[in-house]
C-alpha cells in the first residue's frame, strides 16, 4: 500500500515500463541496502548519526588522519564483506534482465547490484570492491588496504574507491546518468533521502522531460513534489508489488 496522495497508480506505472521504446531507470540510495543488513546514513538511526562524516569520510582526514580514517573503512568493509543482496536488489536485476529497466544509477558502494546480477550501472560514489593507491593511483584489493600494506609502486597509502566528501562525483558517471535521466520515460528512486547535489536533480531532469517518477523512501523527500506516485513502504515490498502488477 502506498502511504500519502500520489497521482499515478502502480498498475499506471508497469503500464509505462511495458509501453515499447519506453526507457525505465532506477536510482538508488543507502535505503536500497538496509534489508540486507546495511545502516542508511541519514535517517533518525542512519551511520551519520553515529558518527561524523567530516571527521571520518573526507579527503582531509584521508590525508591527516590516516589510522582514523583507515578504521572507520576496514569497518565498513567487514559490515558490507557480510551482506547479501535481498529481494529488491533480485527483482531489480531481472527486470533488466527483461529489458524493462534500461539502466541502474546508484549512490551506494556496496556492489550489491552487481552481485545481484545487474549489469549496467552508474556508480555515482564508486565502489568498496575496488582500492587503489592514493597518490598514483595503482589497483590494490581490499585485503591489501585492510593489512596497510604500502604501494609497491611509489610506497604511498592505499584507500578505498569511493567518492569521500570534498571529491568531485566521477564525470563519465554523472555524464551518463545525466543522459539516461533525459531519456527516461519512468524514474524510479528507491532508499534515497536526495538530499545530495547534483544527484539529487536526475529525477527532476527526468520530469522535465516527461517522465513518470516514483519514489519510495521511508521518509519524506524534498523531490516529493515532483513524484507521480510517493510510498513510504518498505522497499522490498514496494517492489515485489510493482512486480506483481508487471506479471511475466
Amino acid at each position: 500500500m502506498s502511504t500519502g496522495e500520489s497521482d499515478a497508480s502502480l498498475d499506471d506505472i508497469a503500464a509505462r515500463m511495458r509501453t515499447p521504446g519506453n526507457r525505465t531507470v532506477v536510482f538508488t540510495g543507502a535505503g536500497m541496502s538496509t534489508d540486507s543488513g546495511l545502516t542508511d546514513f541519514r535517517s533518525k538511526d542512519g551511520l551519520w548519526g553515529k558518527v561524523d562524516p567530516m571527521e571520518l569520510a573526507t579527503s582531509q582526514a584521508m590525508r591527516n588522519n590516516y589510522d582514523a580514517f583507515h578504521r572507520f573503512y576496514s569497518i565498513r568493509f567487514e559490515q558490507m564483506g557480510r551482506a547479501r543482496p535481498n529481494a529488491g536488489h533480485a527483482i531489480v536485476a531481472d527486470w533488466e534482465a527483461r529489458g524493462l529497466v534500461s539502466c541502474l544509477i546508484t549512490q551506494n558502494i556496496d556492489g550489491l547490484h552487481a552481485a545481484a546480477g545487474s549489469k549496467k550501472i552508474y556508480e555515482l560514489h564508486g565502489s568498496v570492491d575496488r582500492v587503489l593507491c592514493m597518490d598514483c593511483g595503482a589497483p590494490y584489493t581490499q585485503a591489501a588496504f585492510i593489512a596497510k600494506t604500502p604501494c609497491g609502486t611509489c610506497g604511498g597509502r592505499l584507500r578505498p574507491d569511493v567518492v569521500l566528501f570534498g571529491e568531485s562525483l566521477p564525470g563519465d558517471a554523472m555524464d551518463s546518468s545525466w543522459r539516461a535521466s533525459e531519456s527516461a520515460g519512468v524514474f524510479i528512486v528507491l532508499g534515497s533521502s536526495l538530499n545530495v547535489s547534483p544527484a539529487n536533480q536526475f529525477p527532476a531532469i527526468a520530469r522535465n522531460a516527461g517522465a513518470l517518477v516514483a519514489i519510495c523512501n521511508r521518509d519524506a523527500t524534498q523531490m516529493d513534489y515532483i513524484a507521480s506516485y510517493r510510498t513510504h513502504e518498505g522497499i522490498s515490498e514496494f517492489l515485489a508489488n510493482l512486480d506483481a502488477c508487471l506479471g511475466n
